[in-house]
């Protein structure tokens, strides 16, 4: 394992924890269009939005594209101040937009083309987030730290989803608790994220680092497809050409449209579906869930909080029993926070877990153990068909398949970019891999919207091909690791 001095530990927190927290705030300010969905009812249908977002994913897709190379070129830090203005700035005119809405019935018949419009300059500004995650921490991370980071990305992917599905739900709850309407009081889904995302702004002009030297340390050679090219000025076109010419990245483009497909088929129409097909209330833990009895979730918090205390002073097996111990019960009470929190679960375990595997048992190859999280994936779907209409069975598959996808995502395109992408392509190759993972998320968009307006029963049949073509791709790069550029 590569070592660095407890100094430049400190500093890398400093810069990778903030920059994980806007990429998560980012989230917040991208998945509330379905919170806001849920709350305007029939204002805007389940049609309109599956347009609305399908032209916003495609947006974002071809976005990546182009804004993978520039990312490249001017660096991660100008990237992530563009992407979360940009967005804080796009929230804010959604927002004021939606607060209009009750003013004027005509206006409810433009939802569909001013939202489109508005919510695309969202996802172009969005697109700078993960092209820029990736490309700063590609020169904080060694490649055999990069399992970890890949759970550091899951995490931070899965606390967003916490964000904009049970934060946001808890928001709107809360604006409407003095008999206001939900309709009325939507527009708080993006004002609040819109308020949060210039604050992280500030905080990342003043603290965020392309590299460590220009932190005040030393950079370092990370080990991966750029090795041996430190301080080499290589052209952009080269550096495209480098990536959409690497038959390895090409496949992982292809599972992670895969990946598009089965996350946000999931993701996104599974609170609609458990508020119109199984009339669950809004406080159900499938839905907003609650954190009403506040003293036990306190307690349990508390719990976990001494089970980490007591790691700093442990160590070997011990001190990984009580980590991981003490995660599980500060992660607990989130299973009872909805459906953002479960999807936060989720992707902490499936992250974390499929860093650690491909690290420690596959010596840093990616593709296994996403192979394995592909293989339960594709058995998963096929017990969701017949669960449909059993609550606390339907709950526990989709747990299963978001664990799988998400962990999937946060090592594919968090780690396996960086990896074969190297520190000079970084955020060229996330933007080409990303945007396949946008490019499957519009195709979902469009089919479901139309699927489940018409059948609900053909949702997971329409999931389960794209399960078994991304373990097909997978068994292809099964053994693939990158090689530096100095390696012969």
């Amino acid at each position: 394992m590569f070592e660095h001095t407890k100094e430049f530990r400190i500093r890398r927190f400093l810069n990778w924890f903030p920059l994980g927290l806007a990429y998560a705030f980012l989230y917040m300010g991208r998945y509330n269009l379905t919170v806001s969905k849920i709350a305007l009812g029939n204002i805007m249908t389940k049609e309109d939005f599956g347009i609305i977002f399908g032209i916003g994913t495609i947006t974002y897709a071809v976005s990546f594209l182009i804004n993978g190379p520039l990312t490249d070129k001017i660096g991660g830090r100008k990237g992530m101040l563009i992407a979360v203005l940009g967005a804080s700035v796009m929230n804010l005119l959604m927002g004021q937009y939606i607060s209009t809405v009750n003013a004027a019935t005509v206006q409810v018949h433009h939802i569909r083309t001013v939202f489109s419009i508005l919510y695309a300059a969202n996802m172009y500004f969005q697109s700078y987030g993960a092209l820029s995650i990736v490309k700063v921490n590609a020169h904080w991370f060694h490649v055999n730290e990069r399992g970890g980071f890949s759970g550091i990305f899951g995490t931070m992917i899965s606390s967003g989803i916490f964000f904009a599905f049970t934060v946001n739900g808890w928001i709107l709850s809360f604006a409407t608790s003095g008999g206001a309407s939900m309709v009325s009081e939507a527009k708080v889904v993006f004002f609040v994220p819109a308020a949060i995302l210039f604050f992280m702004f500030v905080v990342e002009f003043f603290i965020l680092r392309d590299r460590p030297a220009l932190a005040g340390l030393e950079d370092f050679d990370t080990g991966d497809a750029s090795s041996g090219e430190e301080g080499i000025d290589i052209p952009i076109l080269k550096i495209m050409k480098r990536i959409i010419t690497n038959p390895i990245i090409l496949t992982i483009a292809f599972v992670e449209f895969c990946t598009g497909v089965l996350r946000n088929g999931i993701m996104h129409w599974f609170p609609i579906y458990v508020k119109e097909v199984m009339h669950l209330p809004s406080h159900h833990w499938l839905r907003n869930g609650s954190w009403a009895d506040w003293p036990v979730v306190a307690a349990v918090f508390a719990a976990g909080i001494i089970l980490f205390l007591l790691a700093i002073k442990a160590d070997g097996k011990r001190r990984a029993t009580l980590l991981i111990s003490g995660a599980l019960v500060v992660l607990a009470p989130f299973l009872m926070a909805g459906w953002g929190g479960i999807l936060m679960v989720a992707g902490v375990i499936g992250g974390n877990v499929a860093g650690w595997v491909s690290d420690i048992f596959f010596d840093s190859r990616r593709a296994p153990a996403a192979g394995g999280l592909y293989g339960l994936l594709a058995v998963v779907l096929l017990f969701m068909f017949f669960t449909m209409s059993h609550v606390w069975a339907l709950g526990v598959v989709v747990f299963i398949v978001s664990t799988c996808v998400i962990g999937t995502h946060g090592l594919m395109s968090g780690t396996a970019t960086m990896d074969f992408g190297g520190t000079k392509g970084a955020a060229t190759a996330v933007g080409m891999i990303d945007g396949f993972v946008y490019l499957g998320t519009g195709v979902q968009s469009f089919a479901l919207g139309w699927i489940t307006t018409h059948n609900w029963h053909w949702w997971p049949l329409f999931l389960l091909p794209f399960a078994l073509i991304g373990f097909y791709l997978l068994t292809r790069i099964w053994n693939k690791k990158p090689m530096p550029k100095g390696a012969h």
